[in-house]
């Protein structure tokens, strides 16, 4: 059965500034404290923190970093129309800092032992595009 109800729109979040900085290697902690809304930059900053560091205190962090990505990420969303659900598009790269910082919260959040909020967060990013889920996984 089809269903016959309007879906939204897709989510287009506008170009993130902080990414050429990131992509021409500066550091993701320089990068975030010059762009703080950057949902890019905090996304680096927390799979940085999950690859360096498996001690209790690496995987907090990296539930910081991955949460302030994800909180700055929801407010770009609302601001380009958002309404808490819909696709949010993997193709179109500046959604990308926002969908690789709810996934690091996903995975930051198992690490920490928080596996509903890692459920949660794992379905999230499949909701808003399960291309991203396969991408990021």
């Amino acid at each position: 059965m089809r269903d016959l109800m309007p879906q939204p729109p897709a989510t287009l979040l506008p170009d993130d500034p902080a990414v050429p900085a990131l992509e021409s290697g500066q550091d993701p902690a320089s990068v975030a404290a010059e762009y703080p809304t950057s949902s890019a930059a905090w996304a680096a900053l927390a799979q940085r923190a999950l690859a360096a560091d498996d001690s209790v205190t690496g995987h907090v962090a990296a539930y910081a970093f991955a949460r302030t990505g994800y909180h700055r990420g929801l407010d770009q969303l609302r601001r380009s129309g958002w309404k808490g659900s819909g696709p949010v598009p993997w193709s179109h790269a500046p959604n990308r800092g926002f969908l690789r910082s709810l996934h690091a919260l996903s995975l930051a959040a198992a690490a920490i032992g928080e596996a509903d909020e890692a459920a949660r967060c794992a379905q999230f990013v499949r909701d808003c595009d399960p291309a991203a889920a396969d991408a990021l996984a």
